[in-house]
């Protein structure tokens, strides 16, 4: 073993304090993101005195790695000062802190290499399991704490800003949601004085149609009137993984491509499947069959045509049972109003540039993962490549 990397059996220790006394009521789980989550599982008729208690600053992880795909759940507690989590997890803590820091040991788990290495070392004939045993062994770089302590404050400060980001773009999607429906749902988009209409006295016609009042001047037709959507693509052949080109399927981007099939802006939602989500694209693309994406743009601009199916209950024209599928024709003959098209380019406008900020946090966002994980490779040093395999982690 070199002098630099230490065994890391030598500075953890496990633990098994059960929740007898039911006084820990906040469950939760181990994901393969690495995080503790609020558990989902049916606890219904559980005997809860039996889950580990984990505290702050301890770590949890499930041993199985067989149903994980190429992630080994593991997390270190953060969030709450005392939980509980499953029996099938085992809880352990650092015996000193001043030795070894909980979060310089968590960014050592989050490294790709570690992961490659607890399913190379895991073993069993009907699952594969990384036992207590195993991660002992692990051998790692333990520097003086204080290169810890600096180690740490930089990869900190590169996650707060993805966080940051990510919390912002949150509030931009709302803000653009909350104007959508103030605009074209309550009516109260700025009249020709610049004051919400409905509530300043704008005329409204009920409408016996859609049994309710729109705005004066907005005509009733079919959705079919305002945009066609159509199916699809298959799946393009000649897949390359440095392709630039989105594929989206029902849940969003699947992968990417060298070749496009659609020009920005786009408008894309689940065909089958999946359903419910919808997404606007403002790169080319592919969509796949599993999608039905915007055609042709007729009384309305893609912007309005997004939000619009992103606030009705797109499943209601599903069809099938055992694969809910959209049925396109459905959706062309639903009845709705449509607004004036100078008011849909007044709100495409601001929506453009909240998109442009989302977008340019999201280009951030990838330049802070790509340090993120420059930071994570460099805590091996350049003499990880001669440790003998068995302990390369």
């Amino acid at each position: 073993m070199r002098s630099n990397f230490k065994r890391l059996g030598n500075y953890i220790e496990e633990l098994s304090i059960k929740n007898i006394d039911l006084t820990v009521e906040t469950l939760l789980g181990v994901s393969m993101r690495k995080v503790l989550i609020p558990s989902i599982a049916n606890i219904i008729g559980s005997d809860m005195s039996k889950y580990k208690i984990i505290k702050r600053n301890q770590f949890g992880y499930g041993p199985v790695t067989s149903r994980n795909g190429d992630k080994i759940s593991i997390a270190l507690l953060t969030e709450f000062d005392k939980a509980i989590i499953s029996q099938s997890y085992k809880v352990f803590d650092i015996k000193d802190k001043e030795e070894l820091l909980p979060e310089y040991l968590m960014m050592w788990f989050s490294r790709p290499e570690f992961d490659r290495y607890a399913r190379f070392m895991s073993h069993g004939s009907t699952r594969e399991a990384f036992d207590w045993e195993e991660l002992c062994e692990v051998e790692l770089p333990i520097p003086p704490i204080e290169e810890q302590k600096a180690i740490v404050a930089e990869y900190k400060t590169v996650t707060d800003r993805i966080k940051l980001n990510e919390q912002i773009n949150i509030k931009l999607e709302e803000t653009a949601q909350a104007l959508y429906r103030h605009w074209f749902v309550d009516f109260e988009f700025p009249d020709k004085n610049g004051k919400p209409y409905k509530s300043s006295g704008g005329n409204m016609v009920f409408n016996e149609e859609l049994e309710k009042e729109v705005p004066e001047g907005w005509e009733v037709m079919s959705l079919g009137d305002l945009f066609v959507l159509q199916r699809g693509f298959d799946l393009p052949t000649r897949k390359r993984t440095e392709g630039i080109y989105p594929i989206y399927a029902s849940t969003g981007v699947s992968s990417y491509h060298n070749e496009f099939k659609i020009e920005p802006p786009g408008v894309v939602t689940g065909r089958s499947g999946s359903l419910g989500e919808v997404f606007f694209v403002d790169e080319r693309f592919w969509a796949l069959n599993t999608t039905l994406w915007i055609k042709e743009f007729k009384r309305v601009n893609p912007v309005y045509s997004f939000f619009y199916l992103s606030n009705i209950n797109i499943s209601e024209f599903q069809s099938g049972s055992a694969v809910p599928t959209l049925n396109r024709n459905h959706i062309h003959m639903h009845r709705t109003y449509c607004p004036s098209f100078r008011l849909q380019e007044k709100f495409q406008s601001y929506y453009l540039k909240i998109n442009r900020k989302s977008n340019n946090l999201k280009l951030e966002n990838k330049k802070c993962k790509y340090l993120q994980s420059l930071l994570l490779s460099k805590m091996a040093g350049s003499k990880t490549s001669n440790h003998k395999k068995a302990t390369t982690v």
